[in-house]
């Protein structure tokens, strides 16, 4: 029996064993595996290694997608972690060219995935706490997110969570340095039930702009003085 004679539901299921590149590559062979390849419901979860892998389309996003992540571990993650105002002209270069991929496909993410059920996001630099908000806000059945090495991520995220946030049940906010103790026992005191980390968040030294670093040492050398 040839491939293409299976009914639509052993495709989808034989598909569903595919990594994205590989489904794309046999959608391309015939029509009828094209339309396969294009069905919302193959497409319940996405596994991302690198923000370049969201320019490709070899994947679809649609209200089937029910589990999402975006982890990348390159070395490359250092530029994006150094403070804007810390980094050189090369670095800055380099962050420019990608500094909106994630945040752009989480907006499409907003608008296309109501039913979304868990994010994974780590090395994601440049997400903020306005596009989570956003997401919390339009995928209320959200039970599971992870952020890891999001350096952008504030307590903001953290109130954002205890206001629309209610079906939330897991959050994870590991070396996420701009995460403060208060935040976190905020979430505590009004999202109990949720099963919270936070490996080295609170502990880490958060950032802090030039002119603000030099108001707080000029603070500290009037504190000595008295």
């Amino acid at each position: 029996m040839h491939i293409t004679q299976l009914n639509r539901e052993c495709l989808l299921h034989l598909f569903s064993f595919l990594d994205k590149d590989s489904r794309k590559s046999l959608a391309k062979t015939c029509h009828k595996l094209r339309e396969v390849f294009q069905d919302p419901l193959l497409w319940s979860l996405l596994n991302f290694h690198s923000p370049a892998e969201l320019k490709k389309g070899n994947f679809l996003l649609g209200p089937a997608l029910k589990y999402l992540s975006i982890c990348w571990y390159s070395e490359r993650v250092k530029v994006c972690n150094v403070e804007d105002w810390m980094k050189n002209n090369f670095q800055k270069d380099f962050c420019n060219r990608h500094e909106h991929t994630v945040t752009d496909f989480l907006l499409e993410v907003c608008s296309r995935c109501p039913n979304l059920l868990s994010l994974t996001l780590s090395g994601c630099g440049h997400v903020t706490d306005d596009c989570i908000l956003l997401l919390l806000k339009s995928c209320p059945n959200l039970k599971t997110l992870k952020l890891e090495n999001c350096v952008r991520i504030t307590d903001w995220t953290l109130e954002a969570v205890t206001v629309y946030g209610g079906s939330l049940r897991t959050l994870q906010v590991d070396f996420c340095r701009n995460i403060t103790q208060a935040g976190l026992e905020k979430v505590r005191e009004k999202r109990p039930w949720v099963m919270l980390r936070a490996e080295r968040s609170a502990s880490m030294i958060p950032d802090s702009k030039p002119e603000k670093k030099l108001m707080l040492e000029k603070a500290s050398r009037k504190l000595v003085q008295l």
